[in-house]
């Protein structure tokens, strides 16, 4: 059987010939079409904790699908189907049939037949009702394989479907404010309905899982809910900080960043009010390592405190023990938390695999920035063990052979074979588009180890732990030095995208050196000539920079990883561009970004193709990018701050903000930056600054904080 970790491909193509809707709230999602209809036999269903309580949900009337006339998602959690029943008589159908749905712990659905016409009609209206209960990546791969003790019950209230597979018994139930005929299949309905009127029916559906029930948000018989956001979503939107700008690509990109950000966070049950971010929309509603970690940083700038909930949430699933089947390993964070098979309702109850070379170090440097960020006292003394842990796993498990460096193999067959960002099978190519063994020493993986040295250094000093602070910056240095020796290809005038087994440079020109300037781990005398590269015709396609080079072997530009331009991926390399002072090239690739941003309405994608845009003058859709996805829709606000040059540390007093727009934004406002229990607002109109709202004993900076600076500054 297929592994879901080792997947080659990308999740199915969702869409028919009319397409789909996807609702979202929290760890919930219903993919349906167009008419607001699951079909059986395709990647569409009801979803809660990963596994598809519906796979079917079918409206007939008078034996007939109802033709679509329009679909409206008035929030990411309602939506409204308006369709008609046709008739082959008349041109105009009488009958208009709406469905409207609410998604909260379950489903509420209230449809409704209007008889526009003058006589009286009578329409049979039947519901057609399946549940496989199959895990969320049998579904991505098409492999649905019904195991399990399967029932059903039924009665006037409605239907029960469940299984028990694997230990687990889970139940979907289904209850109609009208008795229904038939079932548990088929539900069937008489309904007459006068000149000028019309017949309602309204049904709910729960889940439950074990003996823990979810009942449904919104009940039939309460008052429909007012046409707002769910109070999570409206609470973020109340309190994220607003964006306004004379340049209206980064306006519009800054909007539904924020708004995508919004929906794409789920709430971890055993900690009331901790928030975290599921890696994207509809497939990875759920918390990655790597994803959340990255999203949670780009993220700094709208709200810190998503940060701290991803850092306390994966120190919660730190690995503990050597598991070889999952790659756990003692210190070392997760790659991927799934509800698969799950006993429980509550993310302890999910299934960890920890497949990811590069979420541990991550983690330290995350930690770190939190701190420079106001983080407090409680949390930082809670999550500085888990930061000491991560380190013993960098320098036990992450470097396998003592060399330095940290490198991934995994340790099963059912494990991903590739364990850096670019994770799919073909991802990591020789320029001649050989394939490098394992183990393999990834650049910017290095990069962030070096970050999480120098984090973990500056803890340290801070807390007047000069022993740990001087071994972890001399472990910074002797890093940097090796790594600038060792992966730096004089004959190519690049970084090699790693080392393999036999420590070989990976010489394929690659877009993981922009994470080197990131991170800081570049020698200043090649971080020019990378900038160069980043922004060549090979790397850069007009839209944003690709992820290898055209001039590489194995380059495609429909790819996944091998010439594709992904959103976060270019945020990273354009902050990294702008710490190393490479002001243009840094703008040339936001303004890129951006552009490509407004032309699928300001959502930036997963990923989209590498054509050049001196050919195609609009950029081509990745057939299945998830969208939205947390670090793609995080990405213009790590421009913004990037733009802004805006790097507190607060723990000394000092906030660098020395903003640099470019030539096409005249004009730029931040209001309420969330700062240490302060709201911040930065405005900035051509030439001039003005700044309030800075935390009592912090210095605003009018210029960069240098990235290259191994200790803290001294305190003011």
């Amino acid at each position: 059987m297929p592994n879901p970790w080792t997947q080659a491909s990308g999740p199915p193509v969702l869409g028919q010939d009319g397409g789909v809707v996807t609702l979202l709230e929290g760890n919930e999602f219903i993919v349906a079409d167009r008419t607001g209809d699951v079909v059986p036999g395709t990647p569409q269903g009801l979803f809660f904790l990963d596994t598809r309580f519906l796979s079917q949900w079918r409206l007939r009337v008078d034996g007939v699908t109802p033709e679509p006339l329009d679909t409206v998602v008035e929030e990411p959690y309602r939506a409204l189907h308006v369709l008609r029943v046709p008739r082959h008589d008349v041109a105009d159908a009488p009958v208009v049939v709406t469905r409207r749905r609410w998604l909260g712990r379950g489903l509420r659905e209230v449809i409704t037949l209007h008889n526009y016409g003058s006589d009286p009609v009578t329409c049979e209206v039947a519901l057609d009702v399946g549940a496989d209960f199959a895990d969320l990546f049998e579904v991505k791969e098409g492999r649905i394989f019904p195991l399990g003790r399967y029932w059903q019950e039924y009665d006037e209230e409605g239907f029960t479907h469940g299984l028990r597979r694997n230990g687990v018994r889970r139940a979907v139930h289904i209850r109609f404010d009208r008795p229904p005929r038939s079932g548990p299949q088929t539900a069937l309905w008489e309904a007459p309905i006068e000149p000028q009127s019309s017949w309602t029916l309204c049904i709910e559906i729960g889940f439950s899982v074990e003996s823990e029930s979810v009942e449904p948000r919104f009940r039939c018989g309460q008052p429909d809910p007012p046409p707002a956001a769910s109070p999570r979503i409206h609470g973020w939107r109340h309190s994220a900080p607003q964006i306004t700008t004379d340049h209206p690509q980064l306006a519009m990109a800054a909007r539904q960043a924020t708004e995508d950000l919004g929906i794409l966070q789920i709430d971890d049950p055993e900690f009331e009010g901790r928030r975290v971010i599921a890696a994207g929309a509809p497939w990875f509603m759920t918390l990655f390592g790597r994803d959340s970690l990255l999203t949670a940083w780009m993220a700094l700038l709208v709200d810190p405190d998503l940060a701290r909930g991803v850092l306390h949430t994966l120190a919660r699933f730190q690995g503990e023990d050597v598991v070889p089947h999952t790659e756990e390993e003692p210190g070392r964070i997760l790659h991927e938390l799934r509800f698969t098979e799950a006993g429980s309702l509550g993310l302890g109850g999910g299934s960890a695999y920890y497949g990811s070379i590069d979420s541990t170090p991550l983690f330290v440097m995350l930690l770190g920035e939190m701190l420079r960020w106001g983080l407090g006292d409680d949390d930082v003394k809670a999550l500085l063990p888990h930061a000491d842990r991560a380190l013993e796993w960098v320098q036990r498990f992450g470097d396998r052979d003592g060399d330095g460096y940290v490198e991934y193999q995994r340790a099963t067959e059912r494990g991903l074979e590739h364990q850096g960002w670019k994770d799919s099978w073909d991802g990591t190519r020789f320029a001649d588009g050989g394939f490098p063994q394992t183990p393999i020493a990834l650049c910017e993986v290095q990069g962030y180890v070096y970050g999480a040295y120098l984090a973990r250094a500056h803890i340290a000093q801070q807390h007047g732990d000069t022993a740990t602070s001087e071994r972890y910056e001399r472990l910074a240095a002797d890093l940097k030095a090796r790594f600038n020796e060792d992966f730096w290809l004089d004959d190519r005038g690049w970084l090699a995208m790693g080392l393999d087994a036999d420590k070989r440079p990976i010489d394929a020109l690659t877009s993981n050196m922009g994470h080197c300037l990131w991170t800081g781990i570049l020698d200043e005398d090649k971080a020019a000539i990378v900038a160069d590269r980043l922004l060549s015709d090979e790397l850069f396609s007009g839209y944003g920079i690709r992820t290898l080079a055209t001039s590489m072997r194995a380059f495609n530009p429909i790819s996944y990883h091998l010439g594709s331009v992904w959103p976060h991926d270019n945020a990273i390399c354009i902050s990294g561009l702008m710490r190393y002072g490479h002001v243009e090239h840094a703008h040339r690739a936001a303004l890129a970004l951006l552009d490509a941003a407004a032309a699928s309405g300001g959502r930036l994608p997963e990923l989209f193709c590498g054509f050049p845009r001196s050919e195609i003058d609009a950029p081509v859709p990745y057939p299945t990018s998830c969208s939205p996805q947390a670090w793609a829709a995080a990405a213009p606000l790590l421009i913004t701050r990037t733009l802004l040059r805006f790097d507190p540390w607060i723990p000394t007093g000092r906030l660098w903000l020395d903003p640099v727009l470019p030539d096409a934004m005249s004009r730029l406002r931040v209001e309420r930056i969330p700062l240490a229990g302060s709201r911040v607002t930065i405005d900035v109109e051509g030439d001039d600054v003005e700044i309030t709202g800075v935390p009592e004993g912090v210095r605003a900076l009018r210029e960069p904080r240098g990235v290259l600076s191994a200790r803290a500054p001294a305190d003011p």
